[in-house]
């Protein structure tokens, strides 16, 4: 249909700002970030005091500190990635897990998996989020697929329609088992908790993330149609199980681990669309870069805005995100005239 018809490609040579940024010095801004992030908090930390040798110090600085700005940078990385995949496979710029209820679906599934095995370690929990994810990932494809779209704003309006009916149930069933406090840890993201032991499977959303980074061209042709990527000599079906397993994959870690990050997904690939065009192959390094240094930014902004309290980063990444959204929102309705 043609409102889902992708953005026509524009050269990355016409976008300005991206040709005077070299993706070095991205990389570059992104490490300060990360510096910046391992010395602020509310233990006082510094590198003076890491050269004095203090022991106390270096088991902060390597027990808590470090741990957590590793899983800042990967699960910004993996997240803008995922959501970039699934723009890719819906044609449609205001998509996100957070907005096609995939996030809502993982999170049933961690709920169903605390209720019905109580005891399953962390990486059962994770594999059955990761089913849910799916089914609710593939639910919001095929309902897309049947619904007469004429406007492209339509289709993140019917994914959050779609995530509120799954919200709402899973929130039912919470209440009914008195697991609303459980609840709310996994819908807000939160990186506070996070120290050495609790974090390491977000490497995993690493490798996902290099393998949708190798995929990306796969991805593109499959949201052609099945047609059409048939005629190229793909295969559609494992192209989009393939599309829809790593996205609700890194969604399932993502939720499990750290909690719900809304809006990352659709914020930062629109933002690389908008500085160095929408090559895939070139784009995809850009989108990490940015998810990681977008995460980070509002984690340091969380834990000082009321120093020394500390803001979750879900609450500060939903203000800052859905303030972006709008704005991307209004500026699409005002071209669309």
């Amino acid at each position: 249909m043609a409102t889902l018809s992708p953005r026509p490609q524009r050269p990355a040579q016409q976008r300005g700002p991206g040709r005077s940024l070299p993706l070095w010095a991205a990389g570059g801004a992104v490490l300060l970030l990360a510096l910046v992030s391992l010395f602020v908090g509310v233990s006082a930390l510094s590198p003076a005091d890491l050269l004095a040798g203090d022991a106390g110090v270096w088991q902060t600085f390597l027990v808590s500190r470090v741990p957590r700005t590793l899983a800042v940078v990967l699960a910004g990385v993996a997240l803008g990635v995922a959501g970039f995949i699934l723009q890719l496979m819906a044609r449609n710029r205001f998509v996100e897990p957070s907005t096609v209820g995939t996030v809502e679906s993982a999170t049933a599934g961690i709920l169903v998996a605390t209720l019905l095995l109580p005891a399953a370690p962390v990486v059962a929990k994770m594999g059955i989020a990761a089913l849910f994810a799916v089914a609710g990932t593939a639910l919001f494809l095929t309902v897309l697929r049947r619904i007469p779209l004429r406007n492209t704003l339509i289709v993140p309006l019917v994914g959050i329609m779609l995530g509120g009916v799954i919200a709402a149930v899973t929130t039912f069933f919470a209440y009914r088992f008195d697991l609303l406090q459980t609840l709310n840890t996994w819908m807000i993201g939160d990186f506070s908790g996070l120290v050495r032991g609790r974090y390491e499977l977000l490497w995993l959303v690493a490798v996902l993330a290099v393998v949708g980074y190798v995929c990306a061209d796969r991805f593109t042709v499959a949201g052609m149609g099945e047609e059409f990527t048939t005629n190229l000599g793909l295969d559609y079906r494992r192209t989009m199980n393939l599309g829809l397993v790593l996205v609700s994959l890194i969604n399932a870690v993502v939720v499990v681990v750290v909690g719900a990050v809304p809006f990352l997904g659709l914020i930062v690939p629109n933002l690389v669309s908008l500085l160095i065009g929408d090559n895939v192959r070139r784009a995809v390094p850009w989108i990490a870069l940015f998810g990681a240094g977008f995460l980070l930014a509002c984690d340091i902004l969380g834990r000082v805005v009321r120093f020394p309290y500390e803001v979750p980063v879900g609450v500060i990444v939903s203000v800052v995100g859905s303030a972006l959204f709008i704005t991307l929102l209004v500026r699409r309705a005002a071209g669309a005239r």
